[in-house]
């Protein structure tokens, strides 16, 4: 097993490597180019995604906010609270700047990859709609078998990055924090896990809408009231943020010292895990969002890397280097734990609330994806089995410490964006026309709706290949 893992771990490093960093971000940056700067829109995007009642008159199974929190739901998680200080420890108060702009650009690539996932989306035999990247590949890039790829390699990630490692991170930490038996976790995360997703979509999307705004506030209001207790160090921190993004600056402590170059590499990283643009996993649910035109839905997904990046990590950054906790020596959740006990009894408390409620959204997010990902591959069919499967597995995964897993998830998780951004890059021409027609239709004030969506809509006869 020790083999195994070792070789696992090589592999990860070879797929996480420089390559696929490069590739993400170079991806990012050429649609923020080839879109003329969608990313100003943004602000447009939040509008869009709370006029539920505008929603109506297009197709799908769950509101545009309801999509938008659901794939938030996956992507709001323990990247926003640990993976941020990995970077600072790594990296110095510098990596907070790279995963903010990483977080800017990656706006694009999240609303192109919603886009083509409403475009290029079916309506099941059961009346529902199925999207995501596989669809996109297979109708849109006509290369079926890259569209079988991704769904696998998404199905198996799923139960890693979206399951087992959630819960054994988050039994682990009640544990070691509060002495709570893991298989008691482990018990009360799979009820909840059940009693929500055997609801399927409308009943994750319901529960996502009233859950997640509410566990991003608190979290958020938590780092504010804790940078109102080192006020007077806020705009020092922002000064070493800027300064070491570009020049490096020399850790204290423990720390062996960051350059820009570590600066650049680790916050780069982190951020594209944190908010998986160019993964291909959120589109999966914006698919099912009640749209009559992809390029609403997609203005209204791109908001999710803002939100996840640009304000959420943004503020963890910028709270951990306030405290001065990073000068401690202290990594990953230790260091992020370091910097919240400023807030006496409450800080602890605040981020055990942060870490258990961005654990359980990813939980439920997740599901959604691998299930979409499943029927892909076997027909509807399989949708049962594999909550069933996927309820089982956040127990195994709060009892039972397996590394070999977590590095099996993390390769299947690279390997899902390879032929998503294949699809992003050849497709780039039909974003582009796409978001042409929506902005010139509705600068001429003839109203939004692009004749393509309804053309692209067909109904599955048994598999996905018939258009």
């Amino acid at each position: 097993m020790e083999q195994i893992e070792s070789i696992l771990m090589k592999v990860n490093d070879l797929v996480w490597g420089p390559v696929m960093l490069m590739l993400l971000l170079g991806t990012h940056i050429f649609l923020t180019f080839r879109l003329g700067w969608i990313q100003r829109f943004v602000f447009k995007g939040i509008r869009l995604s709370v006029e539920r009642k505008k929603d109506g008159g297009g197709d799908g199974d769950i509101s545009q906010f309801g999509a938008l929190m659901t794939a938030l739901a996956a992507t709001i998680g323990t990247g926003n609270i640990v993976g941020v200080a990995t970077a600072i420890a790594a990296g110095g108060p510098g990596a907070v700047f790279w995963m903010w702009i990483t977080g800017v650009f990656g706006i694009a690539t999240k609303y192109s990859e919603a886009l083509l996932s409403v475009k290029y989306r079916i309506t099941t035999k059961s009346g529902q709609m199925a999207g995501g990247p596989m669809y996109v590949l297979e109708r849109g890039v006509k290369c079926r078998w890259l569209g079988i790829l991704f769904a696998l390699f998404t199905a198996i990630a799923a139960f890693g990055i979206g399951n087992t490692v959630q819960s054994n991170s988050i039994s682990h930490m009640l544990n070691e924090s509060y002495s709570v038996p893991m298989w008691i976790t482990g018990i009360i995360l799979t009820i909840l896990t059940a009693l929500v997703i055997l609801g399927g979509i409308k009943s994750i999307a319901r529960t996502c809408e009233k859950f997640v705004p509410v566990m991003s506030i608190i979290y958020i209001l938590g780092c504010i009231i804790l940078l109102c207790m080192h006020y007077q160090d806020i705009i020092p921190a922002i000064v070493k943020i800027m300064t070491g993004a570009f020049s490096g600056q020399a850790a204290v402590g423990g720390f062996l010292g960051a350059g820009m170059k570590q600066a650049m590499l680790y916050g780069v990283k982190r951020g594209l895990f944190s908010n998986e643009s160019g993964m291909g996993s959120a589109p999966i649910v914006a698919a099912a969002a009640q749209t009559k035109d992809p390029v609403r839905q997609a203005l209204v997904s791109s908001t999710g890397t803002f939100w996840d990046t640009v304000v959420i990590c943004a503020v963890t950054g910028v709270t951990i280097v306030a405290s001065g906790a990073w000068t401690h020596g202290l990594n990953g959740a230790a260091l992020t734990k370091g910097a919240f006990s400023g807030l006496s009894l409450f800080g602890p408390a605040m981020l055990t609330f942060g870490l258990l409620t961005f654990v359980f959204s990813t939980i439920l997010g997740w599901s959604y994806y691998g299930e979409k990902a499943a029927e892909y591959l076997f027909g509807h069919k399989v949708l049962l089995p594999y909550r069933l499967l996927w309820i089982a597995a956040v127990m195994i995964g709060a009892v039972v410490n397996v590394p070999i897993v977590w590095s099996f998830a993390d390769i299947t998780n690279a390997l899902m964006a390879i032929p998503n951004l294949i699809s992003l890059i050849l497709l780039s021409g039909v974003i582009a026309a796409e978001t042409r027609h929506y902005f010139s239709n509705e600068k001429k004030g003839e109203g939004i709706g692009n004749v393509s969506v309804k053309d692209a809509k067909v109904v599955e006869t048994g598999n996905t290949s018939g258009a």
